[in-house]
């Protein structure tokens, strides 16, 4: 019998399992699919491996970096090509996103590069609210109404916004702030205004880029970790559907979105990819790509000119461009779409499209957490997407399932 059986084979159901596995712990994976790795996927266009989901993880706490060196895959961990991400306003042209920001949070209203974006009086009305004496921040505020107070609204919707759903994919109205940055409550607290506090964040972060990603692609980790777990003693056991979890040996942990959040319909997320010739984006026009305003001329929240971006798949492509663009509403036409909206945002015609490929995915709803006190749950339904907060999230609970 099994001292934990593990219900989910993504990235958080296998980082849990092996972490167990690894202390002695006989642990039994049960995936429902056929592969492993959740939306953490490859893929291959135009014959060039891919990621299909997640291409970087958040190189903040280390705690992607430190299982990455577990695994042996230290040395390949690359950082992006340096360089602002770009912003497509509703109105006007692209313009770089502001150098010092959290989020999109501004840490000088005033700075150039944001009155480009929010205009000049928004930025004093910014300054005006931070000016303010600050509230007392509740457990469970989120960043949208503080951004909103202590910033105005022109700030919210023209730069956070566009940030914080290219990153969470979530409004900032629904996203904690201890899990928009964990340090930003405190950060408030000693400075007493919010651009204060993104000041002190920015001069507290290492050097460096803000994410990080793995030379032949994120999606390595799976196999790596899926390895792992069966080197260690673990058992992983495919197609293998769970319908009652309770009625499993051991204890239990969730890692599957459908058991974890029963009934949440969750959020579809396409993603198109489109491999093309074209010499003109050599020059990466938009840097390794933009991020979309609500209201802007195109269907796309956001593009990224992925060799551009890395230096790995700029060698592996051969002198053809690798472009993503991500949607929340699909397309009728998906890769016509994506074509026009790329034209737009890079300011580039694309005459020559070699290869594209579609993916969808589905960000599930927030977890309803089992009434038994045997069951835990993992991934991104208690931990929000982005490899390191499920990773993190990952760790703590082998950690306190194994104290126990």
């Amino acid at each position: 019998m099994a001292d934990f059986s593990v219900v989910g084979g993504g990235v958080a159901g296998l980082v849990t399992a092996r972490r167990l596995a690894l202390s002695g712990a006989d642990v039994v994976l049960f995936e429902a699919s056929d592969r492993l790795g959740g939306t953490v996927a490859r893929h291959e266009v135009a014959g060039i491996g891919l990621d299909a989901g997640a291409e970087s993880f958040a190189v903040r706490g280390g705690v992607v970096a430190t299982l990455l060196a577990e695994l042996g895959l230290g040395d390949d961990i690359v950082e992006p090509r340096p360089g602002p991400a770009w912003l497509q306003p509703a109105i006007g042209p692209a313009v770089p996103l502001p150098a010092t920001a959290v989020l999109g949070i501004p840490a000088d209203p005033l700075a150039a590069d944001v009155v480009r974006v929010i205009g000049a009086e928004a930025a004093d009305r910014a300054v005006g609210l931070d000016s303010l004496p600050l509230d007392p921040i509740a457990a469970d505020a989120t960043l949208g109404p503080l951004v909103r107070a202590r910033f105005g609204a022109a700030v919210l919707d023209l730069l956070v916004a566009p940030v914080v759903h290219g990153v969470h994919s979530i409004h900032p109205d629904e996203l904690p702030l201890q899990r928009a940055h964990p340090a930003l409550a405190a950060a408030l607290a000693e400075t007493g205004s919010l651009a204060g506090a993104v000041a002190r964040l920015r001069a507290t972060s290492p050097p460096g880029s803000a994410v990080a990603g793995i030379r032949g692609g994120v999606n390595r980790i799976v196999p790596a970790l899926a390895a792992d777990l069966e080197r260690t003693g673990g058992g992983i056991r495919l197609g293998t559907r769970v319908d009652d979890p309770t009625a499993l040996s051991g204890t239990v942990v969730l890692a599957a979105p459908g058991l974890a959040s029963p009934g949440g319909e969750g959020r579809r997320i396409d993603l198109v990819t489109l491999v093309v010739a074209q010499d003109e984006l050599d020059a990466a026009p938009r840097g390794s790509g933009l991020l979309v305003a609500a209201g802007a001329p195109v269907a796309a929240r956001a593009l990224t000119h992925a060799t551009a971006k890395w230096a790995w798949l700029r060698e592996a492509a051969g002198g053809l461009h690798v472009l993503r663009l991500s949607y929340d509403v699909t397309p009728a036409e998906p890769f016509a779409t994506a074509r026009a909206d790329a034209e737009t945002l890079l300011g580039v015609s694309l005459p020559v499209v070699v290869d594209q490929a579609q993916v969808t995915w589905t960000r599930p709803a927030p977890a309803v957490l089992p009434a038994q006190t045997d069951v835990s749950v993992v991934g991104e339904t208690v931990a929000g997407s982005g490899l390191a907060g499920i990773v993190a999230h990952a760790e703590r609970t082998a950690a306190e399932l194994l104290a126990r």
